[in-house]
């Protein structure tokens, strides 16, 4: 594994800035850009059947306290709804939203346990996942032998997940998510959706496995009106599935204005930040790289806004 090394100090009107370079991806422990009005649009927390680094309300207190406008909350196995109410009367001043991500653990492809995360008080069930690691790509890229949740047949989506796209169509708050199911099968959803009325839809981290779309994917869902996502997690660990190279050729190629940033953090491996610190990393090495402050500020505070169906 490549050493990290301490390879710039730079000093500004603000402060001092230390960056910590790992091959080419360039890391600030204090980044230069700002928090305020950011939304991280893919959040791991506990309470959860995993290990998490931090608790939902103790996060939420962070990330306001840096700032932050607003995180999602996400939970493979079970839906977020009635966690992001309980926060939201525990730490008011800051925006939280939960979903319901769509595995075995809640039936499914459940139309029924989509109608009540949306009909749960409050109204900050906002995001619909289709199925993430229990999908037939995720079980499939795993080279897993278990039980999955079927998306599409013979080229077709399954009537299940047409149900639950009218039910999104129908309450137009809601955010319908890609999940972790192939390319093919999410530009299926991409088309179905837009042609039922469904106002937010987002890719879920498009370039990050299992999904891996290609550039010219990416392009097409953004053309159907679909937001794509890209993930800070994604390029950390010892083997990451991204680079920041790659995401910077994708974002250009693909336009900001289509785009939205998430840091999918949360994870107990080794050397992980907290996402705070964690989104200020990635809008920092995007900047390093080239993006305007103005294109990271569309895709991490402006962006995800519309897409939650709130004012920029």
């Amino acid at each position: 594994m490549r050493s990290t090394l301490l390879c710039l100090l730079l000093k500004q009107l603000k402060g001092a800035c230390f960056y910590l370079s790992l091959g080419s991806l360039v890391l600030p422990a204090y980044g230069q850009s700002s928090l305020n009005g950011v939304i991280d649009f893919h959040v791991h927390s506990g309470p959860d059947s995993v290990a998490r680094t931090i608790d939902a309300d103790d996060l939420a207190r962070l990330a306001k306290e840096r700032g932050m406008r607003g995180l999602v909350l996400k939970n493979h196995w079970e839906s977020t709804a009635t966690l992001a109410y309980i926060i939201r009367k525990e730490v008011p001043g800051i925006e939280i939203f939960g979903g319901i991500d769509l595995n075995l653990s809640v039936g499914g492809i459940n139309p029924e346990a989509v109608k009540h995360m949306i009909m749960l008080k409050g109204g900050w069930g906002r995001v619909v996942w289709l199925s993430t690691y229990d999908s037939e790509n995720a079980v499939r890229d795993a080279k897993e032998n278990r039980p999955f949740v079927t998306i599409s047949k013979d080229g077709h989506l399954v009537p299940e997940v047409l149900q639950v796209i009218d039910l999104v169509a129908q309450h137009h708050e809601i955010v319908l998510e890609t999940g972790h199911i192939s390319p093919e099968e999410g530009l299926m959803v991409v088309r179905e959706a837009r042609q039922r009325g469904v106002q937010h839809i987002v890719v879920t981290h498009a370039m990050r496995a299992p999904v891996r779309m290609t550039i010219p994917q990416m392009q097409e869902a953004a053309r159907e009106g679909a937001y794509i996502e890209f993930v800070y997690g994604a390029l950390l660990g010892t083997k990451p599935d991204n680079n920041i190279d790659e995401y910077v050729k994708a974002i250009r190629e693909v336009g900001p204005k289509s785009c939205i940033l998430g840091t999918d953090l949360g994870g107990v491996a080794a050397g992980r930040p907290l996402h705070p610190d964690g989104m200020l990393m990635f809008m920092e090495a995007l900047r390093m790289k080239g993006l305007s402050q103005a294109d990271i500020d569309l895709m991490s505070k402006t962006n995800p806004a519309l897409a939650l169906g709130l004012q920029p």
